[in-house]
């Protein structure tokens, strides 16, 4: 991004980047860059707050009226508010066991509330219901390796491309699941919980544990690179 930066601005376009890990923007130099000291994923702040958003986006536009250059670096000055912990905040359901179908299906209600009350939902992406995803799921951990894998049940996606798209709808059904309620959990206090204490979390562990030791490349490459994201992969795991 930082040297297409440098491409739009010779087409005499200005551009400012909103960076999320800083030594990389120090690298890259791209012309103009907004430092924000926020989780990956979250380059504007924390979800559900428009107020805090619009200070983010406001301070990277300002850097546009900046005369001194021509690489300019600077730091959003504000923590993520939503990174102390909610202590009223409770999980949507009890750990559930090893059996994610069962957990997913216990979490329906909770996911139509919140899905309700925010009016949107990002799942979807692999085009299966939730139970679908977590019974496809399933069907990989019953298997020995990616060579016998379940065929997809979704006709333009390979199996390993299928099983990744469901994994990402099955963490992000269970995440909206556990903000029902009105709740404002830390983005922390979720993704232990996720990733400690859910039957959903425990099967993509052992999903990319499978992947990453399988013959296959590709099905190597999306177990390292997408099922669970790498502050929460265990050293050496």
């Amino acid at each position: 991004m930082s040297a297409l930066g440098h491409f739009i601005e010779e087409a005499g376009i200005a551009t400012v980047a909103v960076a999320l890990i800083r030594p990389q923007a120090e690298r890259t130099r791209p012309p103009r860059a907004l430092w924000v000291p926020f989780e990956l994923g979250r380059p504007f702040g924390p979800p559900s707050d428009p107020a805090f958003q619009k200070r983010v986006l406001l301070s990277a536009l300002q850097m546009l009226e900046a005369r001194n250059g021509p690489v300019l670096l600077a730091d959003f000055p504000a923590e993520d508010p939503r990174e102390t912990p909610d202590p009223e905040w409770r999980p949507p359901i009890a750990a559930a066991g090893a059996d994610i179908e069962a957990e997913i299906a216990a979490l329906a209600s909770a996911y139509e509330r919140s899905r309700a009350e925010r009016g949107r939902s990002t799942v979807g992406l692999s085009g299966l219901a939730p139970a679908a995803a977590a019974a496809y799921v399933a069907a990989w951990l019953r298997g020995p390796s990616a060579k016998d894998a379940p065929a997809s049940p979704v006709p333009e996606l390979s199996p390993v491309l299928c099983l990744r798209f469901a994994a990402d709808d099955l963490k992000a059904y269970a995440l909206e699941a556990a903000i029902a309620g009105g709740g404002r959990p830390s983005s922390k206090q979720l993704g232990d919980w996720l990733w400690n204490e859910t039957a959903t979390g425990a099967a993509i562990r052992e999903l990319r544990r499978r992947l990453m030791a399988d013959e296959d490349e590709r099905a190597k490459l999306i177990g390292g690179m997408f099922l669970v994201p790498a502050l929460r992969v265990a050293p050496g795991g």
